[in-house]
């Protein structure tokens, strides 16, 4: 792993919007880039040994995009992340009609 790599999952583990399953796997992949075995790690991030040989192997095949959620099965999305977070500003900015906020 590049020294930007691991600059790039440290950071995964320490940003607060990162969702907690990714900082997660970060903290395992940065473990076991050290060198630690399996079992340590999961004892350590209290996980199961499958779950650290999971990450790791994604890791290794995929990086960082196997540390991402795979697309679940069933119909496709409609709505893209940025309509969605569009509307998500749009109802934290505004007052609903009638109402005050102190």
């Amino acid at each position: 792993m590049s020294e930007a790599e691991r600059e790039q999952r440290t950071a995964l583990t320490r940003r607060p919007k990162t969702s907690q399953a990714l900082a997660l796997r970060a903290r395992i992949v940065l473990a076991c880039v050290e060198g630690i075995d399996n079992k340590t790690v999961a004892t350590r991030q209290r996980v199961t040994s499958h779950t650290v040989s999971k990450w790791r192997s994604r890791f290794i095949y995929h990086h960082v995009d196997g540390l991402l959620d795979a697309p679940r099965p069933g119909a496709p999305r409609t709505i893209e992340d940025s309509e969605v977070d569009a509307l998500i500003g749009r109802v934290l900015k505004s007052v609903p009609a009638g109402l005050t906020v102190p």
